[in-house]
């Protein structure tokens, strides 16, 4: 998770297990909007086998039989038909494979059936032809069969809302922000996947390109910090969401949101 960063660093920021494991959230952004409510990434989904949850230490058990995701759904008052638009930030499966579903029968089908899906274009095709580097990150289950709408580039696919590509992980990744009653709120999605990869050179080993994500998040910081963005972060176990801030040349967040 954390590329070229030696261990004694990372470590003091997210302590790992035996197993040199560390806990990791998959955090889902519900907004209310205007045009119904609206899903930022999905999470992993119920597709995958014992195998798979086992080797990364998948914890997606809800209520009843209910992922986590459908489950906080419910705690909301919601079910999977009251979703009106999904945005995937990228395809990969920890955020693309609550996409579809598997029902009782074994059949696969879109888990929010009255959604419209949206993605950047790029991003479709990458994830349809795979190469032995990226083939173990999309799985087709996730996204076959899905009647995308398509974005290419930056795009506003509702009003507020507006997907920003921000290369780097994979070549045509998002981050969602989100503007309303003059305040913004960015969904970072892996750019930066928890607040310990805040400092510009914390980057992921995932990454394809971390040259490009270096860029990207210097453009990105720009804007956060001269707008004052609230910063959500979806892979971080115990902090939401905060404001960037600096500490010397060191960035770092101001007014952190834990979780709870």
């Amino acid at each position: 998770m954390f590329g070229v960063v030696p261990k004694p660093l990372w470590e003091r920021r997210i302590p790992a297990d035996e197993r040199n494991r560390i806990p990791l959230a998959l955090r889902c952004l519900l907004v209310e909007h205007d045009d119904g409510l609206v899903l930022i990434d999905t999470g992993i989904g119920n597709k995958e086998d014992e195998k798979f949850r086992g080797i990364y230490g998948v914890e997606n058990e809800g209520n009843e039989g209910r992922t986590q995701l459908e489950g906080a759904l419910r705690e909301l008052g919601h079910g999977p038909d009251d979703i009106r638009w999904v945005i995937n930030t990228h395809l990969h499966f920890d955020h693309a494979g609550g996409d579809t579903w598997r029902d009782p029968s074994g059949k696969i089908a879109p888990a929010f059936p009255r959604a419209q899906y949206v993605v950047q274009r790029g991003e479709l095709e990458f994830a349809r032809h795979t190469n032995e580097r990226t083939a173990g990150s999309y799985l087709a289950h996730n996204f076959a069969g899905i009647d995308f709408k398509l974005l290419e580039g930056e795009a506003q696919p509702l009003p507020g809302i507006r997907c920003l590509p921000t290369p780097g992980h994979v070549p045509f990744h998002q981050s969602v922000l989100i503007e309303s009653g003059g305040e913004r709120a960015c969904f970072l999605a892996d750019l930066v996947p928890t607040s310990a990869h805040l400092p510009l050179p914390w980057i992921m080993g995932y990454d394809l390109e971390p040259l490009v994500t270096l860029e990207s998040r210097r453009r990105l910081y720009a804007r956060a910090e001269g707008e004052g963005w609230l910063l959500v972060f979806e892979h971080d176990p115990a902090v939401v969401a905060g404001r960037l801030g600096r500490d010397g040349k060191a960035f770092g967040l101001v007014e952190p949101i834990p979780l709870g």
